[in-house]
């Protein structure tokens, strides 16, 4: 079966109230119009045509993908207008799916029904039973209760109003009885337009089979004209994010309280506590534990690890048990070796820290190659910037670091090498030994502190 799909993106959104288009509004982390995208991919389609109006040129930009056919609708005129846009892109023969950028939540199985009944030459829609129609397309049914039109709330009697099945929008046509259809569409309706709807009585006016598909789950048709649909969509998405983590076996706190906004792999015995976010590609190791409020993003994490409460990890790369937080944050280009300790408040950042190293307590760690079994005493930075560059420090293998200590890179500790607290070291320090640099205690007394005028 040759399959191509044509997504209809051109609507403004106006109950949006955002400059942006409706279609690019973030649905777990992506575009709405990314989702169904990725989603029509899944049927191996040979053409993707995305019809595009208001905004046309950030959709384009941001979306940044070469392999759609993006037509343009320079006059929005009706659905049924959009798809009469996109047929020169297409090829004459197989079958022609259409779908709408704002239903983010639709299944590929859903949509591989439809196709496989447009295949055998039939038109196939989706539609629902809803307990509340108010503002959909009803299916009108003949005698015999076989489809024969789908008629426009704004257009339909006080009898098709009550009707409870309604027109998911989604559907499936042979491509060229579809071009047929849409070049006998006229727009004597309320809204003066050219709705796609109205091939539904062409086909049934020419014999042609009108096969009927639901979705597998009530929440696949919905979509986002405003903002609180949204929301809505977007709580949909996340719960859909964690039954697949709990059908995988991860241990879940409350599954109401995450949010999956990319790519997440886990392995056995994964355990992750309330309102944590990932995003990008994050993959957590077996036995990987994320305490409560923790962000991730591009994160892989070794067996074994835990994340303490409110800590923020972004492009980090860790071994086997290592441990972060509480308040931990590391930033692009960490790579944490075995058995790693970083503590509260401490930032690492474009550093490598090797295998037992630990930085406890109120650190910053910058543009650094650490060794293994290293320790960094509470206080203790690296400046590597001098207001124009960045420097490499670099602290060999079981260094010791004491509290307060300043590292001005570029600069190099010997392997074994100590530092007392409070040193600031802005030459090489040879391995061995202790490395301080004295100042002398003074006192005063009888000195009387200053007081505040009155």
């Amino acid at each position: 079966m040759t399959l191509q799909v044509v997504i209809l993106a051109a609507g403004q959104g106006k109950r949006m109230r955002s400059d942006l288009p409706k279609v690019l509004h973030p649905l777990g982390g992506r575009p709405m119009l990314a989702q169904v995208v990725e989603t029509a991919r899944l049927l191996s389609p040979t053409k993707l045509a995305v019809v595009i109006g208001h905004g046309a040129d950030t959709v384009i930009e941001r979306m940044a993908d070469p392999r759609i056919a993006w037509v343009r609708q320079e006059q929005q005129l009706g659905t049924g207008h959009a798809v009469q846009q996109a047929l020169p892109h297409l090829d004459a023969q197989g079958t022609v799916l259409i779908l709408y950028g704002d239903m983010p939540l639709i299944a590929s199985g859903t949509l591989r029904s439809l196709a496989d009944a447009a295949a055998q030459g039939h038109l196939a829609i989706l539609t629902q039973e809803v307990a509340e129609p108010k503002g959909y397309g009803r299916i009108v049914r003949n005698a015999t209760g076989r489809v024969s039109r789908i008629v426009e709330e704004k257009d339909a009697t006080e009898a098709e109003r009550a009707v409870r099945e309604i027109n998911v929008g989604i559907m499936a046509a042979p491509a060229a009885k579809l071009a047929g259809w849409l070049a006998a569409l006229g727009n004597d309706n309320a809204q003066g337009e050219y709705y796609l709807t109205d091939i539904v009585a062409a086909a049934a006016a020419d014999a042609t089979p009108i096969e009927v598909r639901h979705p597998v789950s009530a929440h696949e048709s919905l979509g986002a004209n405003s903002k609180a649909e949204l929301a809505i969509l977007e709580r949909a998405f996340q719960m859909n994010q964690a039954r697949k983590l709990l059908d995988a076996g991860v241990t879940l706190a409350d599954p109401a309280r995450i949010d999956v906004r990319g790519e997440l792999t886990c392995g056995r015995d994964v355990s992750i506590d309330v309102n944590c976010i990932f995003e990008g590609r994050v993959s957590l190791g077996d036995g990987v534990r994320i305490g409560a409020n923790c962000i991730l993003r591009d994160v892989t994490l070794g067996a074994g690890t835990e994340v303490l409460p409110f800590s923020h990890l972004e492009g980090t790369q860790t071994g086997s048990n290592a441990r972060l937080g509480p308040y931990a944050r590391t930033r692009p280009g960490t790579k944490l070796a075995d058995g790693v300790h970083i503590g509260n408040f401490v930032e690492v950042k474009a550093s490598e820290i090797g295998a037992g190293s630990k930085a406890n307590h109120l650190a910053y760690v910058g543009d650094s190659t650490v060794g293994a079994n290293v320790n960094i005493g509470a206080g203790t930075i690296t400046c590597n910037y001098d207001g124009a560059n960045k420097h490499r420090t670099v602290i060999e293998d079981d260094v010791h670091i004491g509290s307060d200590v300043q590292l001005v890179a570029p600069v190099t500790v010997g392997k074994g090498a100590t530092i007392a607290a409070g040193a600031t070291i802005t030459k090489d320090v040879p391995p061995g030994g202790l490395t301080l640099t004295e100042k002398k205690q003074v006192s005063k007394p009888g000195w009387q502190r200053p007081t505040k005028k009155k």
